[in-house]
């Protein structure tokens, strides 16, 4: 295999010129609307199964552009997540994004009620009183939290972005989303991660005019 000679300001429009070449050769077409999301996904995974696992629910993409435009801040579950959204595109719209996985009062609550941490800090995230997405990509318990919260409490999340990687209650979790009247995009199986939660992320503000 050969060195291909990319200039660096190209290389990401390369990549993407490749999975859509790869996406073509796999037969594999999807809806215009969720072709960046899931392009940028492989871009950050390379993996190509991503196209037919990533789930969404109706009109999502254009639910994510009304909350970016009424300010909406993100919820994430892993400081990594965090360092990976574009925080200067989501800032254009008036913005923010928040991890409460270090916040020592959600470390002392989660102990106290035998709770993990991100199960606490989606409870914190709904209390930030502003429209909010919630991605998650590490803890199914985060995404078992926003769906008790909207089954038992009346709190409806304006967007679950539910990608969380492993193995023990991952898939359960992410079905519970699934099978809710939420506006959400999941990552159905055992993939995902905090790469996967920012890159939707980014997709997303950046189809929506975040950079």
């Amino acid at each position: 295999m050969e060195m291909e000679f990319v200039l660096p300001q190209d290389i990401e429009s390369r990549s993407f010129e490749i999975i859509r070449g790869e996406l073509s050769a796999r037969n594999i077409v999807l809806p215009e609307e969720q072709l960046p999301v899931t392009m940028r996904v492989i871009h950050t995974t390379a993996d190509f199964d991503y196209a037919g696992t990533l789930m969404f629910s109706r009109g999502v993409i254009d639910r994510a552009g009304e909350l970016f435009r009424q300010g909406a801040h993100i919820v994430t579950d892993t400081n990594m997540a965090l360092s990976g959204i574009n925080k200067k595109a989501l800032s254009r719209f008036g913005g923010e994004a928040h991890c409460f996985m270090a916040d020592e009062a959600v470390a002392r609550e989660a102990k106290e009620r035998e709770l993990t941490r991100a199960y606490v800090s989606m409870e914190r995230g709904a209390k930030l009183g502003v429209k909010t997405i919630f991605a998650v990509g590490n803890a199914p318990t985060a995404l078992v939290s926003l769906y008790e919260l909207y089954r038992d409490k009346g709190f409806r999340p304006d967007l679950v972005i539910g990608v969380p990687v492993g193995f023990v209650n991952v898939e359960a979790a992410k079905e519970l989303i699934l099978d809710s009247d939420l506006d959400y995009i999941v990552n159905r199986g055992r993939k995902g991660g905090s790469n996967v939660a920012a890159a939707i992320v980014n997709a997303l503000l950046y189809m929506h005019g975040g950079r």
